[in-house]
């Protein structure tokens, strides 16, 4: 077996630098639209190295969240999903009941002047 610095190597050489005139779309189309803007964002050469549109609005309590959930195994995300909905449906009675108790208690119209 070869060492990790040997396959490194042997990835080494086989980058090409080259770089290829792509201005003319009559000779080079792009068949996929966007493809060429995401092979130049995942470019280990590329210039700009700013996050992608999705990542800049995260911070690092949800980037925990995500590497948590990337942990999981299939049945412990399933069983994540499940205990996010049991708190959504919980959520909802719970605002249900206080919209109601609001209702009755006729609070939610204190700010409105009844016209005569």
């Amino acid at each position: 077996m070869a060492s990790p610095s040997a396959a490194d190597d042997l990835e080494q050489t086989l980058l090409s630098f080259e770089k290829l005139d792509r201005s003319s779309p009559d000779l080079w189309p792009e068949k996929i639209p966007g493809v060429s803007e995401f092979v130049a964002s995942h470019s280990p050469l590329s210039e700009h190295c700013t996050p992608p549109k999705w990542l800049q609005d995260i911070d690092e309590d949800d980037i925990n969240m995500l590497q948590e959930f990337g942990s999981l195994t299939p049945a412990g995300l399933i069983d994540k999903v499940k205990q996010l909905q049991n708190l959504a449906y919980q959520l909802g009675l719970e605002e249900a009941r206080e919209m109601t108790r609001g209702k009755f208690l006729n609070i939610l119209n204190k700010g409105r002047v009844k016209k005569k």
